[in-house]
């Protein structure tokens, strides 16, 4: 029987070679939700569910040179789309499942995760290893370009209360697994949750 994971994989498989063809506009919201994690230059950022890393060159120029930028996907023909587009030269890419990072503990002053967290098999379980690798006062933005009633009018569905991005439910969802949420914007041309690492006990 065919896993969450391998649905996923395949779903975006079929869609990795002209994907930023169909979102041509969005370099300026991807711009400015990295902005909102407040990165400085030699920090080091992870864009978990990179896709085809769009917002790779704008976590680069965050941390500058001497920073760190990663980014993790678990579709190898998004990675290779990445890699054609040049972004490997702002960040390193992975291969893996961003529910299960390849990184050390504490390592990252930001997780970037743009329409990542819905297609997550296990939300909570997703949070709680970004903020394993994140150091205590991190950042972590979930990010999409578009708001969700905005996005669910554009697919023809309704929003549902279920939702794991919606305020009710992502918020103590967030302070369940070591994140407190600062940040809340759904509007019409962004959904933004920007959330900071709570200390360690």
């Amino acid at each position: 029987m065919e896993t969450e994971h391998e649905r996923l994989r395949e779903f975006f498989a079929a869609k990795a070679v002209g994907w930023e063809k169909r979102f041509p506009d969005d370099g300026p919201a991807y711009a400015a939700a990295v902005a909102e994690l407040g990165l400085r230059p030699g920090r080091s950022a992870l864009d978990a569910g990179c896709g085809t890393g769009r917002a790779l060159p704008r976590l680069r120029d965050a941390v500058g040179p001497a920073g760190t930028v990663i980014g993790i996907d678990l579709t190898p023909e998004m990675l290779h789309e990445a890699t054609a587009l040049g972004r490997h030269r702002a960040g390193s890419l992975i291969e893996a499942d961003s529910a299960r990072l390849p990184l050390r503990d504490a390592c990252l002053d930001a997780v970037f995760a743009a329409g990542l967290v819905h297609h997550l098999p296990d939300a909570a379980a997703g949070l709680r290893e970004f903020a394993r690798v994140t150091r205590p006062g991190g950042r972590l933005a979930l990010f999409h370009p578009i708001g969700r009633a905005a996005l669910a009018a554009r697919r023809g569905h309704a929003l549902r209360e279920d939702d794991v991005r919606a305020e009710p439910n992502l918020a103590p969802l967030l302070t369940g697994t070591g994140w407190e949420l600062t940040v809340y914007d759904d509007s019409e041309h962004r959904y933004l949750a920007v959330a900071t690492r709570e200390s360690r006990p």
